[in-house]
């Protein structure tokens, strides 16, 4: 019968993997959510695995009334707002020219950007750059270093390059500049591609405790998850102890502040989601 679908082998395969690859996926979200959520009696016992027992929310109610993990996710989110702002702008700027055939010395620029991928000067140079630059502690040395990755960029690049010639002319008749082209057609017809690179970008940053661990000292200005590592860390530490007036459990409140990293990341990616078929027909409307 026309239309109607045929329940092949490979679709029983296709269908099978890709049910264990969602189990694999999930099932680690779903025991952290299960863990936070739980009275830590049953959590010391064993007894907690993919269902909430004695629904508690104690341990958010714990890591929420100290300042150090408040203060920590605003700092996160100030880091991640203006790093993937400083990212995107940068990409965007310096992919445009790389993208124009008549650029000079266009080759070579694209062979040096290319290089840093696999040739860098390595930390301890970087550490002194900052340091001379006196970015020391401060949220510039997370997001300025990183201002523009090379995979990004010749992403956006390449996305640049199988766009349409037609409009750019049709605006250098005009007598449109280059900055005019870029900021008022080249990219807002570019958002595909950005809200995909966006999203790595945000990743990056909201994910990253090894960079923030070098270049920040003060405890006040920690990311959640330099506060969230030390948490992991140092089990038996004093902060992490078992509460006497709540008996709270370390894995409780590790598990709770885990949750509350992923948050964002769970509430941005179905947003996101859409834009990611585009950005991989890259040039599609070229022709």
């Amino acid at each position: 019968m026309v239309g109607e679908r045929r329940i092949t082998p490979f679709t029983i395969f296709n269908t099978i993997i890709l049910s264990l690859v969602a189990m694999a996926t999930l099932y680690p979200v779903i025991y952290i959510v299960a863990i936070s959520f739980s009275d830590s009696s049953y959590i010391v016992q064993g007894k907690v695995f993919l269902w909430p027992k004695g629904f508690t929310f104690d341990a958010y109610k714990e890591i929420l009334s100290e300042d150090r993990v408040p203060r920590a996710y605003l700092n996160t989110i100030l880091y991640t707002g203006v790093g993937t702002f400083i990212n995107l702008l940068m990409t965007a700027v310096a992919a445009y020219p790389l993208s124009r055939p008549g650029m000079f010395g266009r080759k070579f620029f694209i062979i040096a950007i290319v290089l840093t991928m696999f040739i860098n000067g390595g930390m301890i140079p970087t550490y002194i750059v900052v340091q001379k630059l006196g970015l020391l502690n401060t949220m510039w040395a997370i997001v300025i270093p990183n201002a523009i990755w090379t995979l990004e960029l010749l992403i956006l690049k390449s996305f640049y390059e199988n766009m349409s010639d037609s409009l750019r002319e049709s605006a250098v008749i005009d007598g449109a500049s280059e900055f005019r082209i870029l900021f008022s057609i080249i990219i807002p017809l570019s958002k595909p591609a950005l809200a995909s690179i966006g999203l790595f970008y945000f990743m990056g940053h909201w994910n990253s405790f090894f960079i923030p661990m070098i270049y920040l000292n003060d405890m006040e200005k920690f990311p959640l998850q330099v506060v969230l590592r030390e948490m992991l860390i140092y089990q038996h530490g004093a902060e992490n102890q078992l509460s006497e007036e709540k008996l709270l459990t370390p894995e409780a409140l590790k598990n709770a502040t885990i949750f509350i990293s992923m948050i964002p990341m769970l509430m941005i990616y179905p947003f996101a989601q859409r834009y990611f078929a585009k950005g991989v027909m890259l040039g599609s409307e070229k022709g």
